[in-house]
């Protein structure tokens, strides 16, 4: 440790630590405009200059590590007017148009000048102009507000991996600028709205609509992927206006991909508001007795067994045990999690976690992706990787189709038959794993969509045996390097409620057979939004959820349900980590969350549906599954038990469940935004 004194204060500091975070832990606030603790330093805003005894001048403290003994002034006479001096020339050619900036409110500009700035000007030449740039759908930019801070440019090639941005000219005359004036293509560029201290880069579908302090502000989860990024929904006369990112160091860190800042508008169009009746292949509204009893009617007429519930991506954790406590009820099994033909049965819950952790990544020193492409499927997880990759020694491999992941990464070909070769060590990644001290390997969740899943799963849990994946002490993991990647929020909740079917080979194709020899009379679908309804035309469809036009359509019975934003939900991300939404806004029109639903139509069947509130159902998930449920953002260390079983693997390539990274959700599909990026950006194929 290095012992330096800072105002007279004796500090204790590790070697390479900067003047700006050894005065960071002693709680001094330092002006910064270019230093951002995720980038690189680029000391170029001269903003954070302090006083080091025997130096002359003072120095700039973000890019000047400590020695022993120094001693540094904050505060003195010379670093005031240092300072001071500073903020002048940054306001030359600032605009004076904070009454009409975005920025307004949550400008660093602004609070920093209140304390460095002077009343009047000095300055009494024409300022600088600059012409605005285009940098898509999203960013909205006012060139001339721009101080050169750089952080956009580095947020763009270090965090993004999209080195679109760069710098021309010099001086004053310098601009920041798109390579070929196009857009900008990363999946996670709206966070140089974020990053920007001025008013120069700001979001351009919030563009001068509210103020900062005019919005309410509700702290909750995403759920338009599986991982769960933290975020904060501004909102305002019961309207989402924007979404922004909280810092999660354990999840994603302090940035979001653009669909989960940007998707919102989603939540405004295409919602389903009342009931709907299907009467002569017409849609017309009903109250909700009437459609309690219309399914009551059809409930009767069938048994359990010529049922099914299947539930969608962003089902809450209280409405899928809800559902399933009433399908129980009816004598029903046929229960799906899913989409699509993934089968989950007789898993630990092991086999379907991302084991890891996202921060676990950080510690990895190798990384095999087997049929995934994080970069679309979850984008954080993607800029854990990037993040890891930059800090040196560490390899990348994937079996999969090819895909720009923007890190290198060796493509080994598309056939699940090389990891049999890996397996037997017939293949060079075998020495590699080997002679790794902490490897992950991240399989897809498409795997499960496959006939030879168990054989895949079989073989993987034979490697993380052989080789280093997974290293215990005594009876205790040690490093864990096991992990699925799902991209849906609500998997991994479906099946800590085991909400799957006993049944073998039970899958959506099983069920679209079923209908069509007329032996399942009646499908509930809960959110589940990708369903091809036309193919259970011989069975009455209940479709409950928040947007018409996709799960809704063909349905003989609609109920107006909540998206993520309008509920008080528990999620469980990929990780098996325990989250909550909050409620920021109310559902539209006669809309219900979806639990009340559930329990509503539960008491036409005389069933103890004694659930009063939101805490009532959280209850029964604590009795279901204690472990999972008693403890929030926790993460809970799974027991290694076998999985998979020992079978031939099938060369039939990897597929990938996401095509287009903007428009893969019900709420994104709605977005005006999402449409944009997907129409100006996916040409780029994200």
């Amino acid at each position: 440790m290095i012992q330096i004194k800072i105002d007279n204060n004796i500090v204790k500091v590790k070697p390479g630590t900067t003047i700006l975070q050894a005065c960071q832990q002693l709680g001094i606030e330092i002006p910064i405009f270019c230093y951002h603790e995720k980038l690189s330093i680029a000391g170029n805003c001269r903003m954070c200059l302090v006083e080091v005894k025997d130096n002359p001048k003072p120095v700039a403290s973000c890019s000047i590590p400590v020695i022993d003994g120094m001693e540094i002034k904050t505060s003195s006479t010379m670093v005031r007017k240092a300072r001071n001096g500073v903020m002048e020339f940054l306001l030359i050619n600032h605009p004076l148009d904070c009454p009409i900036c975005d920025q307004g409110g949550e400008c660093d500009l602004q609070d920093i000048a209140m304390s460095y700035g002077r009343d009047k000007s000095r300055f009494n030449y024409n300022k600088r102009a600059v012409k605005e740039k285009n940098f898509g759908p999203l960013i909205k930019t006012v060139m001339t507000r721009c101080i050169h801070c750089t952080r956009c440019i580095r947020f763009a090639t270090e965090i993004a991996g999209v080195p679109e941005l760069g710098a021309i000219g010099m001086g004053e005359n310098m601009e920041v600028v798109t390579y070929l004036d196009k857009s900008v293509t990363s999946e996670v560029s709206g966070n140089m709205i974020d990053i920007c201290p001025v008013g120069a880069l700001t979001s351009k579908p919030f563009s001068l609509t509210w103020r900062p302090w005019e919005l309410n502000k509700t702290e909750s989860i995403d759920v338009l992927d599986a991982v769960g990024s933290n975020i904060r929904v501004d909102s305002n006369n019961n309207e989402v206006m924007r979404v922004l990112p909280i810092n999660n160091e354990e999840i994603n860190e302090e940035w979001i991909s653009d669909k989960t800042r940007f998707a919102y508008d989603g939540l405004k169009y295409n919602r389903l508001d009342v009931p709907f009746v299907k009467k002569n292949g017409l849609y017309k509204k009903t109250s909700w007795d009437n459609a309690f009893n219309l399914i009551k009617k059809e409930v009767l007429k069938t048994s359990g067994n010529k049922m099914s519930a299947i539930i969608g991506n962003q089902t809450d954790c209280e409405s899928i045990i809800l559902l399933k406590d009433l399908f129980t009820f009816f004598g029903c099994d046929n229960f799906l999690c899913s989409q699509n033909n993934s089968m989950y049965k007789s898993l630990p819950r092991f086999a379907y976690c991302f084991n890891t952790t996202i921060a676990g990544i950080d510690d990895s020193d190798l990384c095999l992706l087997v049929g995934t492409n994080p970069r679309t499927e979850a984008s954080m997880v993607n800029t854990r990787i990037r993040k890891r990759y930059l800090e040196g020694n560490y390899e990348i491999f994937s079996i999969g189709p090819k895909m720009d992941l923007n890190y290198d990464c060796k493509h080994l070909g598309n056939n699940p038959q090389i990891l049999e070769k890996i397996y037997n060590e017939k293949h060079f990644l075998s020495k590699k794993i080997r002679k790794s001290k902490k490897p992950i390997i991240i399989l897809g969740d498409n795997i499960f969509n496959r006939k030879d899943a168990e054989a895949i799963l079989g073989l993987v849990y034979r490697m993380c045996i052989k080789f280093p994946i997974i290293q215990k002490q005594k009876n205790d993991i040690i490093w864990n390097g096991y992990n699925i990647l799902h991209h849906a929020a609500s998997r991994v909740g479906a099946l800590d409620l085991n909400f799957i079917s006993s049944k073998p080979d039970f899958n959506l194709d099983k069920i679209y057979s079923l209908s069509k020899k007329k032996e399942l009379d009646l499908v509930y679908l809960l959110g589940a939004d990708e369903i091809e309804t036309k193919k259970l035309e011989n069975s009455f469809v209940i479709y409950q959820g928040h947007h018409g036009g996709y799960g809704s359509k063909n349905a003989d019975i609609i109920l107006p349900g909540s998206a993520f934003t309008e509920k008080n939900a528990t999620f469980i991300n990929l990780e098996g980590r325990l989250q909550q939404t909050f409620k920021s806004c109310n559902p539209p029109g006669e809309a219900k969350e979806d639990w009340k639903i559930i329990v509503a139509l539960g008491k036409r069947f005389n069933t103890k549906f004694n659930y009063f509130s939101v805490e009532d159902v959280k209850n029964r998930l604590r009795k279901v599954n204690p472990i999972v449920f008693s403890s929030v953002n926790t993460i809970i260390k799974n027991k290694f038990l076998k999985f998979g079983k020992k079978r031939n693997i099938s060369n039939l390539p990897f597929d990938l469940p996401i095509t287009n990274f903007y428009l893969n959700d019900v709420i994104s599909k709605s977005s005006k935004i999402m449409k944009k990026c997907s129409d100006e950006i996916n040409n780029k194929n994200l």
